[in-house]
């Protein structure tokens, strides 16, 4: 069977279970033959397929993530490497790095911090934003860790914690995408059976790590820095809540679907 033809087979088949059935065949079809993505669409559709491929689609079906079968995932400018242990980054993760860089205009932060990092994924796109920066990334999952250390760059340093315990430094941007689900709530299959629960749930209304974060910020904040933490949907006045009660501005900013997804949080100068 020619490339087209196990694709448009494949993508069929995937639409019973994924939103994203064609593209998940072209991602799948892409790590078989062993190319990018755009380079199989533009010059391998008459092809034989590989015969792995057949493979690689029973294994999306059984509600594997993509990132997981290919080991990789996009992400703003760059990749990452990643797998099980590790939340997979989502392009709604990116509206923290569009804020980050709106806050900061002409100028550029020095010094960054990740919390919550898993694999690397906010640090690491920070620093390709900004090419002279340093960054920390802090996680409590060894596993999430250890595709952060593959991921890393000479600039970027890894160290498992919880949150902002133990840091004494102050950082010109903080990033984090906190667990923010509740508890039991209905997830996707191929979120629920496969991403670390660590990463995804925070007590029953969602609200638990925020409520651990909003007391640790203030004092890890630089003059002049800002705050970038991702939010769920509908956690816009219960989240912004706990950071004003701790003496922050706050703004918000919208998602690629216009959901309110990330809060931009500044303190004012003393």
């Amino acid at each position: 069977m020619r490339v087209r033809d196990a694709l448009n087979a494949a993508a069929a088949r995937l639409a019973v279970m994924s939103d994203t059935a064609r593209l998940d065949a072209e991602l799948l079809m892409a790590h078989a033959v062993g190319v990018e993505r755009e380079a199989l669409l533009l010059h391998r559709l008459d092809e034989e397929a590989p015969p792995g491929f057949e493979l690689l689609v029973e294994r999306r079906l059984a509600h594997e993530p993509v990132a997981y079968i290919t080991g990789r995932r996009a992400f703003w400018t760059i990749e990452l490497a990643v797998g099980p242990g590790a939340l997979v980054p989502r392009p709604d993760s990116e509206t923290l790095i569009e804020a980050a860089i709106v806050h900061f205009g002409d100028r550029a932060p020095a010094r960054i911090l990740d919390l919550g990092t898993g694999p690397g994924t906010l640090l690491l796109a920070a620093l390709d934003q900004w090419p002279e920066a340093t960054g920390l990334g802090i996680d409590a999952s060894e596993a999430a860790l250890a595709w952060a250390r593959r991921n890393a760059v000479p600039r970027a340093q890894f160290r498992l914690g919880h949150w902002g315990e133990g840091l004494a430094e102050r950082f010109d941007l903080i990033l984090c995408n906190p667990p923010y689900v509740e508890a039991g709530a209905d997830l996707p299959a191929d979120v629920a059976r496969h991403e670390p629960a660590s990463a995804l749930y925070s007590g029953p209304d969602g609200l638990d790590d925020y409520r651990l974060l909003a007391p640790q910020l203030a004092r890890l904040l630089a003059p002049s820095g800002v705050v970038c933490v991702e939010i769920g949907v509908g956690q816009l006045i219960s989240a912004s809540a706990l950071f004003a009660a701790e003496g922050f501005t706050i703004e918000s900013r919208r998602d690629l679907r216009g959901i309110e997804r990330c809060l931009v949080l500044t303190l004012d100068p003393l």
